[in-house]
């Protein structure tokens, strides 16, 4: 269940927010480096401030650094101006994700019945959903055209 509300929070606000996959998936990527050299750290600092050093605990403040930078782009960068493009790239964001954050999280959370036959396939294709994505990721940067100035507005 917390696989699939997680799911549905990260699909919408990815949808809803017009965002282009290619830069909240490379976002991804750079919240998951960030975790992997800051979490030891930032657990540390949680339990300064009376938070119970548990797997649960570690879990989450792994899961938040990976999704800061993608949240934080959410308010900022291009956006889809098709329905298609807004429902396909909040669905590859939402995949990627969910690849991202089974490592952090399934140490913790054990789902059963349908959840658990999507858990093994996101556990068995991790690396394939993230090699792919970033690939995706890094093509959607490069289909994405840039704001145009307008003459008037410069200086010579």
């Amino acid at each position: 269940m917390i696989f699939i509300a997680i799911a549905v929070v990260l699909f919408f606000s990815s949808y809803m927010h017009k965002r282009r996959f290619g830069l909240l998936g490379l976002a991804l990527a750079a919240g998951s480096l960030l975790s992997s050299i800051w979490g030891y750290n930032a657990g540390l600092v949680a339990g300064l401030f009376g938070v119970p050093s548990t797997p649960m605990t570690s879990a989450i403040i792994l899961s938040i650094l990976i999704l800061l930078p993608p949240v934080i782009l959410l308010f900022h960068g291009y956006t889809y101006s098709s329905m298609i493009g807004r429902v396909i790239g909040a669905g590859l964001f939402t995949v990627l994700a969910l690849a991202f954050l089974i490592e952090p999280l399934g140490h913790v959370l054990m789902p059963t019945g349908f959840g658990a036959n999507v858990y093994d396939w996101l556990v068995n294709n991790r690396t394939v959903i993230i090699g792919g994505g970033l690939t995706l990721a890094v093509i959607d940067l490069f289909l994405t055209k840039p704001a145009k100035t307008s003459e008037k507005s410069r200086k010579h």
